[in-house]
């Protein structure tokens, strides 16, 4: 099983508080935000190790919030069909524009999105690593190809510019993120588009999730009337 959220800020008590039983075989994916990734003090390096402990993989994306500069510290490895960083244990970070193979889904990949002033990066150089750029787009375009533009699932930070844009939370970005989005929401053919930008828990269309809190199973049927939740006893930590 698969499921999705988003938007985690460094928040332990998010992980903590999901409640879902997650078994060996399952994923948990982070749709941007991760934000564990930020001072590296041994504070931050005790959360990673315990994150990492989870019997299943843990995945995110980056958003905006994230220290670039330590993310990219981390060892690139091959996994499931993609580039990964091996953050610690069973908690990795899903390069930019790879697809993956998640027990038998495919799912690609896309981080990255406009910072705006509000966001509270380090220095505008850490800034300039949240905007996807020509090479992500190669990347990502290229690696679609390889499976003829045809995934189960696509997990970004941003949403393409016409749910931006529908939702009116924003100006839709159609000079960095957006653009790229966009160019990928006209070639891909995929069952559900998974994004955590606008801290929302809501359907857009049966295609576009808006996620946050509510972890979504992404692999089931969802109605439109509210976002599936899955209540379970046990804490994933």
């Amino acid at each position: 099983m698969i499921y999705v959220i988003a938007d985690t800020h460094g928040d332990i008590d998010r992980l903590k508080g999901l409640k879902i039983r997650l078994k060996k075989n399952d994923f948990l994916i982070i749709c941007g935000d991760f934000g564990f990734i930020w001072n590296g003090d041994k504070k931050e390096e005790k959360l990673i190790k315990k994150i990492g402990k989870c019997r299943c993989p843990i995945l995110f994306v980056d958003g905006v919030h994230e220290n670039f500069k330590l993310l990219k510290k981390y060892p690139l490895q091959e996994w499931n069909g993609g580039k990964t960083r091996v953050i610690s244990g069973n908690l990795r970070y899903l390069e930019r524009g790879q697809v993956f193979d998640l027990g038998g889904e495919t799912v690609f990949a896309l981080g990255g999105g406009w910072s705006g002033e509000d966001d509270a990066l380090t220095d505008e150089e850490n800034r300039s690593f949240a905007i996807p750029n020509d090479d992500d787009r190669n990347e990502a375009l290229s690696n679609l190809k390889k499976h003829d533009n045809k995934v189960s699932f696509i997990i970004s930070f941003e949403a393409p510019s016409k749910i931006t844009e529908f939702l009116e939370l924003s100006e839709p970005d159609r000079k960095h993120a957006g653009t790229l989005l966009d160019e990928i929401d006209g070639k891909a053919d995929f069952k559900r588009w998974f994004f955590g930008r606008h801290h929302l828990n809501k359907i857009i269309t049966a295609k576009y999730f808006a996620v946050y809190t509510k972890p979504v199973r992404c692999d089931i049927d969802i109605g439109l009337s509210a976002l599936t939740t899955i209540k379970n006893t046990k804490s994933i930590t």
